[in-house]
């Protein structure tokens, strides 16, 4: 399948970075002490639900839904399993019904989280394990594969991502004045996502709220060559409270440029 086929909806996982209903939910937002940004342990204390909605000019592409499913094992170390599913707009002309999944085992530590293994689902297809990246730190290398086979062995020097942990990754430092430099394997090769932060307030819009939010701005630059045509300049807007909602990015991808906009958020506490 071509890159055009897995539909433009996937550049949220570069970008910024399933409704479950809570026993007690707590208010989705709590500003209190939120000038200075999370840590990941806050983060991982609250199963979040994302729901976005993908738009080219009138058209919806489709809806990204984000979440971590919850904590396991791999290779002996406590990881977070984050999953991403993608689903596209069945009317869309030549592009019709896709549903990928996006997966990362991640490792929480005390500064910022790195990827332990990442991989991708065709699940409309039944092609699982699309495609794999495993991260060994010990050896310094990422082995690449596609459909189960070997494709690669990469050098590996830092803790790194295939792309998705940019949705947590930026909360850590949104609403700031400092800039990252995240690693990416993709496509068989390393690049950086390049972020700039902001602690400028601007007040806006989404359908998750019932009323305008404030909001932390930040801008980067991708010099990976992204599937979806994604690469270059994008925006992104976080809601300015403890927790860094990821609530808007904008990018252009090979079908032009395109919106991200939350429609949807929910959350508990893990140990509810």
């Amino acid at each position: 399948m071509s890159p055009k086929r897995y539909i433009t909806i996937g550049l949220l996982l570069f970008v910024f970075g399933l409704a479950v209903t809570a026993h007690a939910q707590d208010s989705l937002m709590s500003f209190e002490h939120a000038d200075d940004p999370p840590k990941m342990s806050e983060l991982l204390e609250w199963k979040e639900v994302f729901t976005y909605e993908v738009r080219y000019s009138f058209f919806k592409l489709g809806e990204v839904q984000t979440t971590i499913v919850t904590d396991t094992t791999y290779n002996g170390k406590k990881v977070w399993w984050l999953r991403t599913i993608i689903t596209s707009n069945p009317g869309i002309p030549f592009v019709g019904k896709e549903e990928n999944h996006y997966n990362t085992f991640m490792v929480e530590t005390d500064s910022l989280p790195y990827t332990q293994l990442y991989w991708r689902d065709n699940v409309d297809e039944e092609q699982f394990r699309a495609e794999q990246y495993l991260y060994d730190y010990n050896e310094e290398k990422v082995y690449f594969s596609k459909d189960g086979e070997p494709v690669d062995t990469l050098a590996l020097s830092e803790p790194s991502s295939s792309g998705q942990l940019i949705f947590y990754y930026s909360r850590l430092l949104a609403g700031t004045n400092r800039s990252y430099r995240l690693p990416v394997y993709l496509k068989g090769e390393k690049g950086y996502i390049n972020g700039v932060n902001s602690t400028e307030i601007e007040m806006r819009e989404y359908k998750a709220f019932d009323k305008a939010v404030k909001t932390y701005y930040s801008q980067g630059d991708a010099d990976i060559d992204g599937p979806f045509g994604f690469t270059g300049k994008y925006e992104a807007w976080y809601i300015a409270d403890k927790l860094r909602v990821p609530a808007e990015a904008r990018a252009k991808v090979w079908l032009g440029n395109v919106k991200v906009k939350l429609i949807d958020y929910k959350k508990e506490r893990r140990d509810s």
